[in-house]
């Protein structure tokens, strides 16, 4: 049975690309916010009892997941997501009449005192909310794994790099700990920008100024949501700003590419240091998910770390999108709001799916081949800066060069010059990185 109507039809008509449909969580929150304007309005004398409480009963079995299959419309659509809100009024509409068993209209009953324009993107901010906060929790946990490593891997000395070049010593520890300080920084920017959505232009209207909605409605409107989402929202102090700007949904999905820019390279440094297991670097063992080959037997891919390259190509991708978006907006209208909604829920939802995978499948399971990163530390002559203050530039550089031009390691040159002891080369070495 079809609980939608013309409306929607129509929009099936005018938008048959093959892609796909509205996300449900877009639906969900824009039928959270129906069930409160109906109390809302039952309140303020717009509607009937028997209507709030049929549209009600209808918000809350849609809530339970019973209808899924009513909502049919293309995330890729004009119209500012009109199509979408239709579709919503006209689903709880069919299905409040049959509860109530009266006639209850989709646009003088479910959508009074409200417009595309303010109910949508309070959607889409309510929608933000929970995936900021599910994606925080997301990074906690993979920063509590990097300290882990970081903890467990305190005295692993190894060869720092930069440029790819020798450079100077270091320990696996110091390498995780920033990465944990990496995402820390990360996660903290996104937890303070929840805030952001909790001020709503619900209540707006069309373009901002409130026609056709009562300062009673909006006053319980936003007690209804506060209530049965327990989530703080409030009105914007400017609810025409907020209808026609996208930049919260800008600067929230730009601040999700700046850490998965991050966690990119964090996977990066990973396959590097997981090269080989002969040709490489091979310092750390990542674990065998699958075979790597369907010629080369043994063959261990970074597959983890490569996904979450892919990924943020792909939300850099939609963070472009989103940014076009947002500018193409005319005068008291975002109006390319569908395909920016579209894009910021499944960039994030794979940001927190990413986060998720590579810290258990990845960082969890990762091994430090400690005989590697010794050997690679002492067969470089990185280690010889830790030697100047002691002996000086001039004879630390000319054993350096004795290192280059016998290809020897300068552990092995400056013992045998008897510049040092084994236990004095070790100690300093030891001191200086741990």
């Amino acid at each position: 049975m079809k609980y939608y109507g013309e409306q929607t039809t129509q929009a099936i008509a005018n938008f048959p690309f093959s892609y796909h449909r509205v996300d449900k969580v877009l639906i969900y929150a824009i039928v959270a916010i129906k069930k409160a304007a109906a109390i809302a309005n039952e309140r303020d004398g717009r509607i009937s009892k028997d209507i709030s409480s049929g549209i009600v009963s209808a918000c809350e079995m849609i809530l339970d997941g019973k209808y899924d299959d009513q909502f049919v419309t293309c995330a890729l659509q004009g119209g500012a997501g009109t199509s979408i809100n239709m579709n919503v009024n006209e689903v709880i509409a069919s299905i409040a009449s049959e509860v109530a068993n009266i006639t209850i209209h989709p646009l003088d009953h479910v959508n009074a005192s409200q417009s595309t324009n303010d109910v949508n993107p309070s959607a889409l901010k309510i929608v933000m909310i929970r995936l900021l906060r599910s994606l925080v929790s997301s990074m906690d946990q993979l920063v509590e794994a990097f300290l882990r490593k970081a903890n467990t891997w305190k005295t692993v000395g190894k060869l720092g790099r930069t440029h790819l070049q020798d450079a100077v010593p270091t320990t696996l520890s110091a390498e995780f700990s920033a990465y944990a300080s990496i995402c820390e920084k990360h996660r903290d920017r996104l937890k303070d920008m929840i805030q952001i959505f909790y001020r709503l232009n619900l209540g707006g209207t069309a373009i901002g100024n409130g026609i056709n909605a009562s300062e009673l409605y909006r006053q319980a409107v936003y007690e209804a949501l506060r209530e049965h989402l327990q989530i703080p929202v409030i009105p914007a102090e400017n609810l025409m700003a907020e209808t026609s700007s996208q930049g919260d949904f800008l600067a929230s999905i730009n601040a999700l590419v700046a850490y998965l820019a991050d966690l990119s390279k964090i996977a990066n440094d990973i396959r590097l240091m997981a090269s080989g297991p002969r040709g490489g670097l091979a310092e750390l063992r990542i674990p065998e998910l699958q075979k790597g080959s369907t010629i080369m037997p043994g063959k261990v891919n970074p597959i983890i770390p490569e996904a979450i390259n892919q990924l943020y190509f792909l939300v850099a991708g939609k963070a472009l999108t989103v940014q076009l978006a947002a500018t193409s907006a005319q005068l008291e209208l975002a109006n390319m709001f569908p395909i920016l909604a579209d894009s910021c829920i499944h960039s994030f939802r794979l940001a927190i799916e990413g986060t998720t995978v590579f810290r258990f499948l990845c960082i969890d399971s990762l091994e430090a081949n400690e005989n590697m990163c010794k050997r690679h530390l002492n067969h470089s002559t990185a280690v010889a800066v830790l030697f100047i203050p002691k002996f000086g530039y001039e004879t630390i550089s000319k054993i350096v060069k004795e290192c280059v031009d016998t290809e020897r390691s300068f552990r092995d040159v400056i013992i045998e010059k008897g510049t040092v002891s084994e236990d004095e080369y070790d100690q300093i070495v030891h001191q200086a990185i741990v």
